[in-house]
């Protein structure tokens, strides 16, 4: 298909989860699987163990790819009956991911967009951000942020997923047993209707933070446990608050403890309370407490319906591996974060994005097996860097006595005098996409981007209508896509002829203002949006994979090009 050919689709839903005091989730209705009464195990290449927003969401980019999977569930819903909302935040980097899956039009008509973050201590605004005013936001055609209560974006991919076929989703299908050799992995699947087996060759724990994978396969993990408690609220108002994210490190109306507050869609806002350590977690969810704590922040007359309220405490855990055999750990499944600065279950997102296409890859025969290696390079990377952040702020929220307490009083004594000082204020540093230092799927040269995440930005296609980097992913259909940023000479366009022939990479040309057309596909990068993404010069190239990462980048059209695609491809011995 050509660049001029390309068509999105369009997609709505008529979603509305939240009625009168509580979240009322869809059931998804049980069907008997085929493989029952079968007196051997059915072959799938690929099961995905688990229904959350990292199952679904690797459910949804396999079947985007047209590669077919089974997904087991234990449940028959979306979220979990009688709990909270769960995950509300979603970074940029994960809704741009939404929009190549197709699910990003609905996620952005129900959820809510914000930007702007104010964090107080006591009643002195001491730090405050805008995220669309900084570099790493503003090029992407997706918000910084949109808050969304995390049962919608799963049911959005559960519809996604059937209408684009090819993965097969089982409710009520729980995992009872598992065993692996060299070959494939055995797992015994419990139903309503009986129990069957079935042999695979790619196993995906996206079972969360109680997986029972990892623990039946003694993997190995780093782990810590604290004594914060908290206190979540999800609340209706009669009056709005401002729609920004606000937080106080020490909240006059909190025993000056740490509070946080948002809103998400159908106008529900989520407060959380953290509350004293020996806190009893039955007294803090009652209703009449959580009200009287709702009427101290925001005065005796408000009025609000609660929604849902529940205690929580966190833990982080990171494995020391993503990969057992035949068994890829993501999400929460491989580490836990606690909920600052939303990189939890965005990390899960970015897990599914970065195997899917590379599974895809193998199993179409144009990437070699080695390739699946660099998940595990790339995204323990990403969990041991969202650990480390997240409990620097935990300890900054709960300090210890002694150098943490003083270092966090003077942070705030400072931060209230000084400009310098407010960034030192860590009330949880917002996710970003995680880049790739260590990956052997990547060429690092001096002065390269290589690594980086590349910002849906956009461009003009050659008939002038406006497009956005996704398109072009969409395009090359989990091939590699190459860039070249201005004018190519005829022995440039021959080689990359010749490597398009015998590779899976398809190449564009990306044209300035003043740069005559020439024979291959072309795209206008009249703003210089698409050259900034790459982090790339004129004249240079850029390679990017299909989730959107820079592989490599360069100025000739040589054999570092050439290193470079064997490189993201798992290949040796690629020539053009």
């Amino acid at each position: 298909m050509s660049l001029n050919a390309y068509r999105e689709v369009a997609h709505t839903n008529g979603y509305e989860f939240t009625q009168g005091g509580g979240y009322e989730l869809p059931s998804y209705p049980f069907v008997p699987p085929p493989e029952i009464g079968q007196s051997s195990p059915a072959h799938h290449p690929i099961v995905i163990v688990g229904g959350g927003i990292t199952g679904l969401t690797m459910a949804c980019s396999l079947a985007r790819l047209g590669v077919a999977a089974i997904l087991l569930d234990e449940d028959d819903t979306v979220g979990v009956k009688g709990a909270s909302s769960r995950g509300i935040c979603y970074t940029q980097k994960s809704l741009e991911i939404f929009e190549r899956l197709g699910v990003y039009a609905p996620i952005a008509a129900k959820g809510v967009q914000w930007s702007v973050g104010r964090t107080y201590a006591g009643d002195d605004e001491v730090y405050s951000f805008d995220l669309r005013q900084q570099g790493g936001y503003h090029l992407s055609q997706q918000p910084p942020f949109i808050n969304i209560q995390q049962f919608y974006i799963e049911a959005f991919l559960v519809d996604r997923v059937q209408q684009l076929g090819h993965v097969e989703l089982r409710w009520r299908n729980r995992l009872s047993a598992f065993e692996q050799d060299d070959k494939s992995a055995l797992l015994t699947i419990e139903t309503p209707a009986g129990s069957y087996q079935v042999r695979a060759d790619h196993v995906i724990d996206a079972t969360g933070s109680h997986s029972p994978l990892r623990k039946w396969l003694d993997v190995p993990f780093d782990g810590k446990r604290g004594d914060d408690r908290w206190c979540i609220a999800d609340v209706r108002f009669t009056t709005r608050p401002p729609q920004e994210r606000h937080t106080w490190i020490e909240a006059p109306f909190n025993e000056n403890r740490a509070v946080w507050q948002h809103l998400m869609a159908d106008d529900v806002w989520r407060i959380d309370y953290q509350m004293a350590p020996d806190s009893d977690p039955a007294e803090v969810s009652r209703e009449d407490v959580v009200r009287e704590r709702l009427a101290r922040q925001f005065g005796p007359d408000v009025e609000v319906e609660i929604v849902w309220v529940g205690p929580y405490a966190y833990r982080s855990e990171c494995v020391h591996t993503m990969r057992c055999g035949h068994v890829y750990f993501m999400g929460d499944s491989a580490k836990i974060v606690s909920p600052f600065g939303a990189r939890g279950g965005n990390t899960g997102v970015a897990d599914a994005d970065n195997l899917a296409w590379k599974l895809a890859a193998v199993l179409r025969g144009r990437a070699a097996p080695s390739l699946l290696d660099s998940y595990d390079d790339e995204r323990l990377e990403a969990a041991r860097e969202n650990v480390r952040v997240t409990n620097r702020t935990a300890r900054f929220l709960r300090p210890a006595d002694g150098v943490e307490r003083l270092y966090r009083n003077a942070a705030i004594a400072l931060a209230k005098r000084h400009a310098l000082a407010r960034p030192l204020v860590n009330t949880g540093r917002m996710a970003v996409a995680n880049p790739y230092t260590r990956s052997r799927a990547c060429l690092y040269r001096a002065g390269s981007a290589a690594g980086q995440s590349v910002q849906n930005v956009a461009f003009r296609w050659a008939n002038g209508r406006e497009g956005r980097m996704n398109q072009l992913l969409d395009w090359a259909a989990g091939d590699l896509l190459l860039l070249a940023f201005g004018p190519l000479s005829s022995q440039a366009r021959q080689r990359l002829a010749g490597l398009s022939a015998t590779t899976p990479l398809r190449v564009v040309q990306v044209l300035g203002t003043g740069d005559a057309a020439q024979a291959v596909e072309q795209v206008r990068d009249p703003k210089g949006h698409l050259l900034g993404a790459c982090q790339a010069n004129p004249g240079d190239w850029a390679l990017v994979r299909p989730d959107g990462y820079l592989a490599a980048s360069g100025s000739a059209v040589d054999g570092a090009l050439v290193k470079a695609i064997g490189l993201s491809l798992g290949l040796t011995g690629v020539h053009a």
